[in-house]
């Protein structure tokens, strides 16, 4: 485990990190000072659940739902960036919405910002751990970039009524999927309008006009109320697991596609997805395989089929090591990723041919 912020290690990284740290904290206190001052209309302040009527989806005809963000317009605000968080939003005094915390350094930055409830809705298994011994809980919901479905947002406002908070929000780099979460618990928590939680989305947190399907969730969809939530049985899940081998694969399916899709451009990321990230989604389908091997469907199989599920992981492991190595090198030569890829491709391919009407 990384030392805590406060941590008298004395090594030259740590030092070096905590002072990045205490800076980026202290901008973030600024922030959040900030916020709660002067949005009183529209949030609840610290973990107090206000009573509020969900803001009435909104009605157009012409237009799209992102031009609607534009409607207002919000004072320029800066994202702080305490160590390991990118994207950090405070958008009330109940919501923060940022980038993924890649370490336990990243988590305690989070836990000194006084939150209680991490909200993930990245494909990436989180740290539930490291986040319960800052006394934090983090609740895993995936979503897709096309939007938000009724099912999801349920669990997405159960969380934000049932969860306690303050509440931290995240995808992967924080920019779409994560502020639209957060835009979610804006309407639930806070009684925000909709209008002012696709203006925080599109002019402070940076999610893209290609994400109609986000802001739309946002703009049009009905905000199941109290009773709805309290009548959904779902119990606010750490980790979000798949209902069987043949849904798992079909993620897998999905991810292996974006990582083949950054292969064919040389590993640049696709502008019309800038958090579809080669390291990110490695680490996705590393954990999709994890997954596969604990399935009892999977424990009856064929040993050739189980060694072939841990070869999966073990080979997306190494990919996402080879694409972070040369990246963090500024390698003009990604010859090994994509060598790591290639093997992880074949054997994907072999496993497909071999078992794909089991």
């Amino acid at each position: 485990m990384l030392p805590m912020p406060h941590s008298h290690d004395t090594s030259t990284r740590q030092r070096a990190l905590r002072r990045i740290w205490s800076v980026s904290a202290l901008r973030v206190g600024l922030l959040l000072a900030v916020v709660a001052a002067t949005s009183t209309a529209f949030s609840a302040c610290s973990d107090v659940r206000a009573s509020h009527a969900p803001a009435q989806p909104l009605i157009f005809d012409e237009g799209t739902a992102y031009e609607r963000a534009q409607a207002i317009s919000l004072p320029e605000r800066l994202a702080a960036e305490p160590a390991g968080l990118h994207n950090v939003y405070p958008l009330s005094g109940s919501i923060i919405s940022g980038g993924e915390p890649h370490d336990r350094l990243a988590l305690a930055a989070i836990a000194e910002m006084g939150v209680k409830t991490i909200l993930s809705v990245d494909g990436k298994t989180p740290d539930a751990e490291g986040a319960s011994e800052l006394g934090m809980r983090y609740v895993h919901i995936p979503i897709q970039y096309r939007g938000i479905t009724p099912d999801e947002l349920l669990k997405i406002s159960k969380t934000f009524r049932e969860a306690e908070g303050p509440f931290y929000v995240h995808c992967f780099h924080g920019q779409h999927r994560g502020p639209a979460a957060a835009a979610i618990g804006r309407l639930v928590l806070d009684g925000a309008p909709r209008e002012q939680a696709l203006a925080e989305m599109s002019q402070w947190c940076g999610t893209s006009g290609k994400y109609e399907g986000l802001y739309r969730a946002v703009a049009t969809s009905p905000i199941p109320d109290e009773s709805q939530t309290s009548a959904f049985n779902w119990q606010l899940a750490e980790a979000q697991q798949s209902d069987g081998l043949r849904d798992l694969m079909i993620r897998v399916t999905r991810h292996f596609d974006n990582v083949e899709g950054m292969a064919k451009r040389g590993w640049a990321v696709n502008p019309d997805h800038p958090d579809v990230d080669p390291a990110n989604e490695a680490a996705i389908l590393r954990n999709l395989f994890e997954q596969a091997r604990e399935l009892p469907e999977v424990e009856g199989h064929a040993v050739d089929f189980r060694d072939r599920i841990s070869k999966a992981i073990k080979q997306s492991t190494e990919l996402r090591a080879a694409y972070t190595s040369q990246r963090a090198a500024q390698s003009i030569d990604m010859g090994q990723t994509t060598a790591a890829f290639a093997a992880l491709e074949s054997s994907c391919f072999g496993c497909h041919t071999a078992y794909r009407d089991d």
